[in-house]
């Protein structure tokens, strides 16, 4: 049976709206959604995640934090120390004041003489009752050890030229020299003592009629250097002495 044939009119009718139906499709497709539909989907979610993202940061630099002690212990630099550099200065601390220059040594005095202490030097006259050989021995041992010249004075404590030497022997500057250069050792030979007078005889061998004081000088080796019985006395006054006694000083 024969369909019925459509009549030409009603379908170019909706032609034209099918055509307008498909073009305002793809124009809300091309442009999305509304400004209000997006300013109202997208606050919340940017306001979420920022309020998550931020306990997540700080705890974050905490971690930075407890991880490195050196870097959070580090004293920041002194606003003094920045001002000099930005002026062109060094920030570098001075250096530390030698021992020297801070007054170290104070402390420990002036340093320690090498020289020997002086010597003792004998006061005025003769002891007739001391040892003399002992004495000798003694004064040759010190200068064994020091280097010193021994110095023998043979007198008597009624001779006036032995009290004129001892004035001498008193005096600051030859008692000095006495003290750093000699060790002196008076002996007399103004009693009886056999004893004594054998030491005379021993040092100032020439004998004959001695003129006193006799000095007698000897090197720490125990050499007899010099012997006035036989040269002289000097002058009996600070320059004729001091003279002697460094001209046969060590």
């Amino acid at each position: 049976m024969p369909r019925p044939v459509r009549s030409a009119a009603p379908l170019g009718t909706r032609l034209p709206l099918i055509a307008a139906a498909v073009v305002a499709a793809g124009l809300t497709a091309a442009c999305g959604p509304a400004s209000s539909q997006s300013a109202g989907s997208t606050e919340p979610v940017s306001a979420g995640r920022t309020a998550q993202a931020l306990p997540s940061e700080t705890a974050s630099a905490s971690a930075s934090a407890e991880a490195s002690p050196t870097a959070s212990a580090s004293p920041s630099t002194p606003a003094s120390a920045s001002a000099s550099a930005s002026a062109g200065g060094s920030t570098r601390p001075s250096p530390t004041p030698s021992r020297a220059a801070s007054g170290s040594t104070a402390g420990r005095g002036p340093a320690a003489s090498t020289a020997p202490a002086p010597a003792r030097v004998p006061g005025p006259g003769y002891d007739a009752s001391a040892d003399a050989q002992k004495q000798i021995q003694a004064a040759l041992n010190a200068a064994a050890a020091d280097g010193r010249t021994v110095l023998l004075d043979f007198g008597a404590n009624w001779c006036g030229n032995c009290k004129a030497a001892d004035k001498v022997f008193a005096q600051p500057a030859t008692a000095a020299i006495l003290g750093a250069d000699y060790h002196l050792v008076k002996i007399d030979i103004g009693g009886s003592s056999s004893a004594n007078s054998a030491l005379l005889r021993k040092y100032s061998p020439s004998g004959g009629t001695y003129t006193m004081p006799v000095l007698v000088a000897v090197s720490s080796s125990g050499k007899v250097l010099t012997d006035t019985h036989v040269t002289g006395n000097p002058s009996l006054t600070s320059d004729g002495i001091n003279s002697f006694l460094h001209k046969w000083a060590s």
